[in-house]
C-alpha cells in the first residue's frame, strides 16, 4: 500500500488542500478527483465535512447546482455529484455541479 492509498493520509491531505484548490475556482467533482487522485466518494465526503467546518473560518462554499441541458431543470445545491438523469424530462444530458470556495464577505 503506497502513501496515497492510506485513508488517514488522504483525509489529512484532502481537507487541508481542498480550500486552496477550490478557492475562487469552480470545479466539478470529477475535476477535483483528477487533481488529487482520490476516489470520488472520498472527495465528496470530505467536501461535505469541509463545508460544515467552513462556518468557523473566513471562507464559504459556493455551489453552482447541476442543471438539465434539455429542460433547464435545476437540481438542489446539496447534490455535489452529477445526477444520472433529470427527474422532469428523464434526459441524461446534464451539466455537472460546480463547487468553489470564496472568501466570506464581511458582515456589517
Amino acid at each position: 500500500m503506497n502513501a496515497w492509498n492510506s485513508p488517514n493520509l488522504l483525509k489529512t491531505i484532502l481537507r487541508k488542500d481542498l480550500i486552496d484548490l477550490l478557492l475562487d475556482t469552480p470545479m466539478s467533482l470529477n475535476d477535483v478527483r483528477r487533481h488529487v487522485k482520490a476516489p470520488t466518494k472520498t472527495i465528496e465526503d470530505d467536501l461535505v465535512h469541509l463545508f460544515k467546518s467552513l462556518k468557523y473560518t473566513e471562507y464559504e462554499e459556493a455551489v453552482i447546482p447541476a442543471k438539465c441541458r434539455k429542460c433547464d431543470f435545476v437540481f438542489s445545491p446539496e447534490k455535489l455529484s452529477k445526477p444520472s438523469r433529470c427527474p422532469e424530462c428523464k434526459g441524461t444530458w446534464l451539466f455537472e455541479p460546480r463547487i468553489s470556495i470564496r472568501v466570506r464577505e464581511s458582515r456589517r
